[in-house]
């Protein structure tokens, strides 16, 4: 990270130092809240996790050659220096804003209900293609993760690429005054945390916080085929531009043309130009991903030609529609997390595979009322794609099931005659599945994996994925 003294984030965080006042001018190499990642004059923030507390860790890490710690209780007659704050988490979130204040450099945030992971991995694909891009790691998307990004701003880079994630009122808020984005990207308004957030207006509500501390000259770029976005008019004056498939949006694709679990082809357009692109990810949700990207890197000065290149050029994450060719199984991991728009996308895509398809579905967290209802229509999705064997497992997924059974009870009944056939299993847990596994998979299957985080699918993953 760049120079920031201990004299300079104590007078950020609002806190009290204590030790040799001399060395409150030396400046630290970075910021850290896990124990094990301490280097050289780090400064580490004691955060009070659900578990572990990180003040037991103080001693550790000085040892280890911290310059400083961060801690809510007083430390007494210690001999490093520490800063006594309020609230460790706080001051996190204040150093991080003045750091980010600091910095020099463009930053294009990231939110929405669905694909903010995998549009922010294409806009830092298409943006790698000029600029030295930093972009957000895993999860780290939230008021702990994303003060965490932003220390790693590195002297090199030109622009920083930052998803943020968020499960009510005030915390995008919070978000957007650290980050302060020069962009603002968002991807559709659909129904993840509608259980906190009331309704898909408040949820437009919630993620638009972000415009509140964006720069005043910067822009807006939004989904022009998600209803909720199409006719938003932000307070601070700025005309949002549009991207989607619809040729009414600035930004639109045609010919778009599916390669099966290849990928998939389209002829991209802008307002003063078009170019041909190749994704290699598959799954309409891409094109959507593209076109984001398409409208930033236009906005940042890239050639249709660099565009071009970082579309080609994103590869899937690990967990994010990630295809693992197996000795026995074609896997598609995404079971990093789930809920009704993604688990349809998915499914959307498993349909393109030209062997037998597999869909293990597992639950979706935080929907709130209609929990049950979004599951069953899952399972009618499902049915409806013609996906040959579909894999529940946990209670919501019952319903899943539930719609699936259905819906093909009542194509039966309408055509007259029997289909032909979709293999429906319920488990109430992945130990179940496994004990039965042998019994309904079988080899040359493409197998799609999803569910939300909490059910710890990647377990599932790794036992399909395997060479034995």
């Amino acid at each position: 990270m760049k120079h920031m003294s201990l004299q300079e984030i104590t007078a950020a965080c609002g806190g009290v130092y204590h030790g040799d006042p001399a060395a409150a001018a030396r400046e630290v190499s970075s910021v850290v809240i896990d124990s094990r990642k301490v280097e050289k004059d780090s400064l580490f923030v004691a955060i009070k996790g659900a578990r572990v507390d990180g003040h037991t860790f103080i001693p550790q890490v000085m040892e280890k050659g911290a310059l400083c710690s961060i801690s809510e209780q007083d430390l007494g007659d210690v001999d490093y220096p520490y800063i006594r704050v309020t609230s460790c988490e706080q001051a996190l979130k204040d150093i991080a804003e003045h750091y980010r204040r600091s910095l020099d450099i463009k930053v294009v945030g990231i939110s929405g209900s669905v694909g903010k992971t995998s549009t922010k991995e294409m806009i830092a694909s298409v943006l790698s293609q000029k600029y030295s891009v930093l972009k957000t790691e895993g999860n780290f998307n939230n008021e702990i993760g994303l003060p965490l990004t932003v220390f790693n701003i590195r002297e090199e880079h030109e622009i920083a690429v930052l998803e943020m994630g968020i499960s009510n009122f005030g915390e995008m808020t919070r978000l957007a005054k650290i980050a302060r984005p020069d962009i603002c990207v968002f991807t559709n308004i659909g129904v993840a945390h509608i259980e906190s957030l009331g309704s898909r207006d408040g949820i437009l509500k919630a993620k638009t916080e972000m415009i509140d501390y964006m720069n005043p000259e910067g822009m807006i770029i939004v989904n022009g085929d998600d209803d909720k976005l199409r006719g938003f008019t932000p307070q601070n004056g700025l005309t949002p531009v549009c991207f989607g498939l619809d040729s009414s949006c600035p930004f639109h694709a045609e010919q778009v043309t599916s390669r099966g679990l290849k990928g998939t082809d389209a002829h991209f357009v802008t307002p003063v130009s078009s170019f041909d692109a190749h994704i290699s990810i598959p799954g309409k949700h891409m094109v959507y991903n593209a076109l984001a990207a398409t409208a930033v890197g236009y906005a940042l000065g890239l050639t249709d030609e660099e565009i071009a290149q970082g579309i080609a050029s994103n590869v899937p994450i690990a967990g994010r529609n990630n295809l693992i060719e197996g000795k026995y199984y074609t896997v598609i991991d995404d079971c990093y997390n789930a809920n009704p728009a993604s688990m349809k996308s998915s499914l959307d895509v498993l349909a393109y595979a030209d062997t037998r398809t597999v869909a293990i579905l597992g639950d979706m967290f935080e929907l709130g009322a209609d929990e049950k209802e979004m599951h069953y229509n899952v399972g009618v999705h499902a049915a409806e794609k013609g996906i040959n064997v579909l894999i529940c497992i946990g209670d919501l997924s019952a319903e899943i099931a539930r719609g699936a059974r259905e819906t093909v009870t009542s194509t039966e009944a309408e055509n007259g005659t029997p289909s032909a056939g979709m293999e429906i299993h319920h488990y109430k847990t992945k130990a179940e599945f496994f004990e039965d596994a042998k019994n309904v998979l079988r080899e040359g299957d493409t197998i799609l994996v999803k569910a939300s985080h909490g059910m710890e699918f990647p377990e599932i993953v790794e036992r399909l994925s395997r060479k034995e």
